[in-house]
């Protein structure tokens, strides 16, 4: 039989290893937001510059 004591710490380590994860696969996600974020604004700034200007003239 598993002790109060020992269930509690197994209880406590197995948040923490999740909480852990959750903070990892969020960072994760949150760089890759960013990633994405600065390649569209370095593709829409190429398309800005190769535009001819005559097009953009009303």
């Amino acid at each position: 039989m598993v002790s109060g004591k020992r269930l509690a710490d197994l209880g406590y380590r197995a948040f923490t290893g999740s909480m852990m994860l959750l903070t990892v696969y969020g960072g994760y996600l949150c760089v890759a937001r960013g990633y994405r974020y600065m390649e569209r604004q370095k593709q829409l700034k190429l398309a800005a510059e190769n535009q001819n200007p005559e097009v953009i003239k009303d």
